[in-house]
C-alpha cells in the first residue's frame, strides 16, 4: 500500500513537472520579439533624383504569428500612396508584396501601420531578415523608400 501511494506522488511530481515545462516553454515562444528598420531611398539613378527622396523608422512586434508594424516618414517629393511589406530573397534585393499597410499622410510626411497575420514561414524569414518595408509616392510609383525589418537589440 505505501509502495503504491510512492508511485502515486512520483508520478504527480512528474506530471506537474512537464506541465511546469510545457507552460514555460510556451510563455517563452510567446514571447513578443522586436523588429526595427531606418527607411532610406530605393536605388536611383540621376534621372529619379528629382522624383526620389526622404526618410523614416518603422518597428514591428512580433507575438507568436501577429506582426504589429508601426512608422513614420518625412521629406518625400511627393505625397505617399502606399507602404507594402514584401519578401526578399535577400536583404538589399527586390521581392513580392506579401501584405499591404495602411498610410496615413499629410503631404510628404505622415505614418504607416498594419497588424497581420504571418505564417511559419514567413515568420522564419523574418527573423532571418528576408522582411522588408517599401513605401510609393505619387511621383515614386515603384518605391520611394525602403528599409529591411532586423531584430531589435535589447539593451538591459
Amino acid at each position: 500500500m505505501i509502495a503504491a501511494s510512492s508511485r502515486g506522488a512520483a508520478s504527480m511530481r512528474q506530471t506537474t513537472w512537464l506541465l511546469v515545462l510545457c507552460s514555460s516553454a510556451f510563455l517563452i515562444a510567446q514571447q513578443p520579439k522586436a523588429f526595427r528598420t531606418r527607411l532610406a531611398p530605393v536605388p536611383i539613378d540621376v534621372s529619379m533624383q528629382a522624383t526620389i527622396a526622404g526618410s523614416g523608422t518603422a518597428s514591428a512586434v512580433l507575438t507568436g504569428t501577429k506582426l504589429a508594424v508601426t512608422g513614420t516618414f518625412e521629406g518625400l517629393r511627393s505625397p505617399a500612396t502606399i507602404a507594402q511589406l514584401h519578401r526578399s530573397p535577400v536583404k538589399g534585393v527586390r521581392g513580392p508584396v506579401i501584405f499591404d499597410l495602411a498610410v496615413k499622410a499629410e503631404g510628404t510626411s505622415g505614418t504607416l501601420s498594419g497588424t497581420l497575420e504571418l505564417t511559419p514561414i514567413q515568420v522564419a524569414d523574418l527573423e532571418k531578415g528576408r522582411l522588408y518595408i517599401q513605401l510609393h509616392s505619387e511621383k515614386a510609383p515603384d518605391g520611394n523608400l525602403w528599409g529591411w525589418l532586423a531584430p531589435q537589440e535589447n539593451k538591459r
